[in-house]
């Protein structure tokens, strides 16, 4: 008490002499002790006392003042002492302990001094409730949470290898809290999937716990023997009890606790335990929180912040304390080495870089009593930076009193194997209702519905079942097969959870990888593509398989219309040919119609003479030399014609030599290539080209093409078209309706040998590899890849690619593709069509004619007619004129014709007798002038005129004779 009152006096006299610095703060500050006995309570204002001392700390012209009272467990009667003693007494600050057999006691300190936002550090308490700051506001500690033990916890498993652990934890704020801890630091601070911890099972029980026999059987069906146990030194002893009695607690298993449960007297031998460093050391945190406060003022003053006075009233409901909220801020930024090592804290004000000591439980020889041994600690290293942990391995002893390390884990040899449709890795075949098991080939592969819950029967066999058989023939397990339950590789997707809040969005994985992921599955057994977004959640075996992504596209139909025939030529070469034989055949026909050479005698016995060539013949002519056929007549006759016909003949036959040889390449040596150069075209790369290209939703493929900033514009344009199945798009791809699908080269390798009608574009890209998919830490993993290893050396892998992958169709294709064309009727069928039309024009022709015929025939016959009936006409007109003129004659001559009636007799008798004159007789021919002597001898004698048929010399009576 002396030393108080001499300790007062020295700081009164101090700060009398010395001189304020500048700046709005008040000279003194009032530190309030809410504390649990005397020794905290003098030891707290001995601190304070040498603090004013301490220039380092504390700036001219301020003084610290200590307030202390005795913390109660009644918390209505602390909050009122703090009040009475405390906030009257204008504290800037409070440092506040435990009681030692109440928990609230520190709450109502935060709550009475939280709402005028004083700050408060606490030296003790440890729940997680205090990390809230939405209702302890102005709580800091320099103790941690129960819930940071969890990061001690993550690196132990690092340190001994273990990835695979059951959580158990009370159902308490901290108990959840370790969890949440534990979770969410191992997916931020450890990225590497080698020692990245994985929950198998969370074991949550209520607290005050009667039996945990339940919760550890089912444990026990777990693959996981790694059990981290957070729980109240009660509730800790009905776990060991129960797990003892269940021998969860021998030679395999591996406890791993927090500081109460290692506190419980039947704590397994070989149980890991942590030990916080100082936790009981009162005093030690006593100081360091004060000398954080202290440092946390000093920095405040050099910045120049203005602090103004404390509340003084619990009455007075005034406004917020903003400098105490300052103040609080201030205090979370502080970094000190202090008595209990180095003293920081995170913004929920909480402790970090507390150090732990690692416990061992062990049984020293020919002692029935246990000790708790140090084995490790758990502590800041100052060169890195960070917190370290440093374990003696030598010293452990594992449950069972083995010195031992055990696997952490029990393997299971009967797994659950998924697998999906992907032929040929995978080959499907619903079981028939009159067939009860499969083939011997093939595997049961019933497929679950997770939708409807229906259960179906299917067979499997292909590339990745022998693949199946194998490994359990060789790594020694057995299995059930199933098949994928909606159908899916796996990819994320968006599902609404609903929770007491409300109701939140989550990414999950589906497929495949969903099942993997919630340890519905142990094994997949399908062509499963590695890539990092799967990696991150499963674990993948070595390659089974390498392959890369392609283009699957139809070969282009060759132009086999029926036209085909005229390929070889354009168009335009057409046309000017068709027009050069009519232009040629006018040439020679002018020709040989000016020639004065085109008309010459012919040496032929009747003397006649060939005419000059006309045009019907010059095109005759024309045609024939142009299609090589024989040409008998119509020949040009004048030389100038003979030059051209020499010419055009030279000109067909290079046309038709250049035809020959073009007809051979388009129809017989033509081999269509593909429309696309690979991912690089250009056509696939630009969004407006009318090219469809599409993959598979969800899958690998789609993930890659989601990765690829470059390749965001064709994603975005393909990914419309995207399909659920390969198979959906692969026969669209078939059908016309998909101009380029791109999947897996070896699905697509594959498509292309066994239809030569298909062929892949391109080089591959995006390389990978299919591999087995397993859990998180699965102790199969190594078995697996060794296995498939083997499997690479051994040849087994380039068997199953012979005899699943290629069916040796892929030669077929190859010698398909090196041997010529053979001409079909599809190449040819326009030439038939050609010769068919000729045969019906020429048919249609010769109707034409013969009913040309037939007309003109019915017409001349009409004209002959007509021509008879006007040449009998004809001749009785000139009858009649002849008797008249014969009547006129006979009148005029009438003399003498008594004297010579003789005479006139016999002449009448002459005329009526035929034999004896010629001339009597009626005309053959209604014009006697076209006789053949009468033509002849009027071509030789022009002037010859024939005498009139009846001469008045020779009848003078011929009155006999008229009609």
């Amino acid at each position: 008490m002396e030393r108080k009152v001499l300790s007062l006096l020295c700081l009164f006299f101090i700060n009398v002499s010395a001189q304020r610095p500048g700046g709005d703060y008040p000279s003194f500050f009032n530190i309030g002790g809410v504390l649990s006995n005397n020794d905290s309570e003098t030891h707290f204002s001995l601190v304070i006392a040498h603090l004013n001392f301490d220039q380092t700390y504390v700036p001219r012209g301020v003084t610290y003042y200590d307030k202390t009272i005795r913390i109660d467990k009644n918390p209505i009667k602390t909050a009122l002492d703090v009040c009475k003693h405390l906030i009257s007494r204008r504290v800037y600050a409070v440092v506040v302990s435990h009681e030692p057999t109440g928990d609230l006691s520190p709450a109502a300190v935060s709550y009475t001094n939280g709402f005028y936002q004083i700050p408060i550090i606490g030296i003790s308490s440890r729940d997680a409730a205090f990390s809230d700051k939405n209702i302890h506001v102005s709580f800091l500690r320099t103790v941690p949470p129960f819930y940071h033990q969890a990061d001690v916890w993550l690196e132990m498993l690092s340190h001994f290898g273990y990835t695979k652990v059951i959580v158990i934890h009370s159902s308490d704020t901290d108990g959840r809290a370790i969890l949440g801890r534990f979770q969410t630091t191992s997916q931020t601070n450890y990225d590497d999937i080698d020692v990245r911890a994985t929950v198998e099972s969370i074991i949550e029980f209520e607290p005050k716990l009667e039996t945990f026999t339940e919760n550890l059987m089912e444990m026990k069906t777990a693959q996981s023997r790694v059990y981290l146990l957070y729980a109240s030194t009660e509730d800790s002893y009905v776990i060991f009890r129960d797990a003892a009695q269940n021998n969860m607690t021998e030679t395999g298993h591996i406890w791993i606790v927090t500081e109460q449960a290692l506190q419980a007297n039947n704590t397994p031998i070989g149980v890991l335990g942590l030990k916080l460093n100082n936790s009981n050391s009162e005093n030690e945190h006593i100081k360091d929180a004060i000398y954080v406060l202290a440092s946390a003022i000093k920095e405040m003053i050099t910045h120049n912040e203005t602090i103004t006075e404390a509340p003084k009233d619990c009455d007075d409901t005034g406004a917020v304390w903003e400098s105490g909220k300052k103040m609080f801020n201030y205090l979370k930024t502080r970094h000190i080495k202090g008595e209990t090592g180095h003293v920081a804290f995170d913004s929920n004000g909480d402790r970090i870089y507390a150090a732990y000591e690692v416990i061992n439980v062990q049984q020293p020889m020919l002692s029935s009593t246990r000790k708790n041994v140090k084995v490790g600690s758990f502590f800041y290293d100052e060169e890195k930076g960070r917190m370290r942990l440093k374990i003696n391995d030598t010293m452990l002893v594992w449950p069972g009193n083995t010195e031992k390390k055990p696997e952490g884990i029990m393997i299971p040899t009967h797994l659950k194997v998924l697998t999906i449709e992907e032929k040929p890795f995978v080959y499907v075949r619903k079981l028939l209702d009159d067939e009860i098991d499969c083939e011997d080939d093939e595997i049961a592969c019933p497929h679950f519905n997770s939708t409807d819950g229906n259960e179906k029967d299917y067979c499997c066999k292909g590339y990745c079942i022998d693949l199946l058989k194998a490994l359990a023939q060789r790594i020694n397990f057995t299995y059930d097969l199933a098949l994928s339950p909606d159908g899916q590789f796996g990819h994320y997707q968006l599902k609404n959870h609903t929770t007491g809040i409300g109701t939140s969005v989550k990414k999950e994985w589906n497929g495949l990888i969903g099942e993997l992921v919630a340890e519905r599955a142990d094994l997949i057994v399908a062509p499963l593509t590695i890539n990092p977004e799967r990696a991150e959640f499963i674990e993948f075996s070595k390659p089974f398989k390498y392959q890369g992504i392609t283009i699957l596209e139809k070969k282009p139909s060759r132009s086999s219309t029926l036209v085909s025939f005229l390929q070889p030529f354009s168009n335009t070469l057409w046309i000017l040919v068709m027009v050069s034989v009519h232009v040629v055949a006018l040439v020679l026909y002018l020709l040989d119609r000016f020639s004065p050479f085109g008309r010459f005698k012919l040496t032929t016995n009747d003397g006649t003479e060939e005419d000059a060539l006309n045009l019907s013949s010059a095109i005759w002519f024309a045609w024939g030399v142009l299609l090589n056929s024989g040409i008998g007549e119509g020949t040009p006759r004048s030389f100038s014609a003979r030059v051209l016909g020499m010419v055009w003949a030279g000109f067909a036959m290079i046309i038709v030599a250049s035809y020959t040889a073009n007809l051979a390449a388009f129809l017989v040596l033509e081999r269509p290539k593909t429309k696309l150069s690979g991912i690089n075209d250009a056509r696939l790369r630009n969004t407006m080209e009318n090219l469809t290209c599409a993959t598979v939703k969800g899958s690998a493929v789609d993930m890659y093409f989601r990765r690829q900033v470059e390749l965001s514009n064709m994603y975005r344009t393909m990914e419309a078209n995207n399909y659920d199945t390969a198979e959906q798009a692969i026969q669209d791809v078939k059908d016309g309706k998909l101009m380029a699908f791109i999947w897996d080269s070896s699905r697509l390798e594959y498509e292309a040998a066994k239809d030569c009608e298909l062929v892949t574009a391109g080089e591959l890209f995006g390389r990978s590899g299919y591999g087995i998919g397993l859990q998180k830490g699965s102790p199969w993993t190594d078995a697996v890849t060794l296995a498939i290893l083997d499997f690479h050396e051994s040849g087994f892998m380039e068997s199953l690619d012979k005899e699943w992958i290629f069916h040796g169709n892929i030669q077929q294709c190859e010698q398909f593709e090196k041997t010529p064309n053979t001409l079909g009727l599809k190449n040819m069928a326009g030439v038939f069509i050609l010769v068919g039309a000729g045969i019906v024009g020429g048919i249609g022709l010769i109707i034409i004619e013969v009913i040309y015929k037939k007309h003109q025939i019915k017409k001349q016959k009409k004209l002959e007619i007509a021509r008879h009936a006007a040449d009998k006409w004809r001749g009785t007109i000139e009858k009649r004129k002849t008797l008249r003129a014969s009547l006129a004659m006979q009148r005029q001559y009438n003399v003498g014709l008594n004297s010579v009636s003789k005479s006139i007799s016999q002449a009448v008798d002459k005329n009526r007798n035929p034999k004896l004159n010629p001339l009597s007789r009626a005309p053959e021919r209604a014009w006697p002038g076209d006789h053949e002597i009468a033509r002849n001898r009027r071509n030789n004698d022009q002037t010859y005129k024939p005498p009139p048929r009846y001469m008045p010399t020779y009848a003078t009576d011929v009155s006999h004779l008229v009609v």
